[in-house]
């Protein structure tokens, strides 16, 4: 009789490792005065999806934290890890490559005023260009395409060739953020991009990221002063206070321990 056969042994299931955060920072420290740290060893891995609001009083450390990300701010100490590289370690060719991956809308919209619209949206692409087509602004077709989709998205179509100097702050706004999406980013950073507007176009302005985060699924981080806005908008919610991070979680969980604990006391609710 043949032997029976043996019975296979047990498979042992390894759970999968769960992938690394797009955007992760670990131990970041900036002083712009040796020995007054505005930024004090802040470590955060960043949803990759949704916005991340991030809060605080003014002089916290909340834009540093922003341009620090992208480099426009140099960090004094610690690693930003964008898709596993080091930010804070790239230099030349390859720091550009990642940053042209990383969108940024301005306060100050920071367009080019004598241009057109249409040719501030544009801009957006030129880190992909040749250096010949950069200088003479030769984009192709698809560029061109998506540049009316996104005028389309953010409500300006009929400005299209109108000079930026002409615009209100709100549309002004919304080039900068088309201009920000037409580099096709893995990130988009927002540093107090409603700071400067009404309250109406301020929320207009959050509805337009919050459309675009869930359209294009491009996570947001903004830096913002307005609370109910960050609550209201918001995924996730990051608290500062004196350049180190006081709240990390969902907008249901900031109470008003949370915020006092921000903003230092209670009469800035009065």
């Amino acid at each position: 009789m043949a032997a029976e056969p043996a019975a296979a042994a047990p498979q042992t299931l390894v759970p999968a490792s769960p992938a690394p955060a797009t955007l992760e920072i670990r131990g970041l420290t900036k002083e712009y005065r040796r020995g007054t740290p505005v930024l004090r060893g802040i470590s955060l891995a960043f949803p990759d999806r949704g916005i991340t609001a991030v809060i605080g009083p003014s002089g916290t450390g909340k834009s540093t934290l922003i341009r620090c990300i992208n480099r426009l701010v140099e960090p004094t100490a610690g690693a930003i890890l964008f898709h596993g590289a080091d930010m804070a370690r790239l230099s030349g060719r390859a720091l550009r490559e990642h940053r042209r991956r990383i969108g940024m809308v301005f306060q100050e919209y920071n367009l080019v005023e004598r241009l057109t619209v249409m040719e501030n949206v544009l801009s957006g692409r030129l880190g992909y260009l040749s250096s010949w087509q950069a200088f003479l602004r030769r984009y192709p077709p698809q560029d061109i395409a998506m540049a009316w989709e996104l005028l389309d998205t953010v409500g300006l179509t009929q400005y299209a060739n109108r000079r930026a100097d002409a615009l209100s702050g709100g549309q002004r706004q919304r080039v900068g953020i088309a201009r920000a999406v037409m580099q096709q980013p893995d990130i988009l950073l927002a540093d107090e991009p409603t700071s400067s507007l009404d309250p109406k176009t301020s929320v207009e302005i959050m509805e337009l990221l919050a459309g675009i985060t869930d359209t294009r699924h491009i996570p947001v981080i903004v830096n913002i002063h307005n609370v109910p806005l960050a609550k209201r908008f918001a995924s996730h919610v990051i608290g500062m206070a004196g350049g180190a991070i006081v709240y990390n979680g969902p907008p249901g969980g900031l109470t008003d321990d949370h915020l006092n604990q921000i903003y230092g006391g209670e009469d800035w609710q009065e």
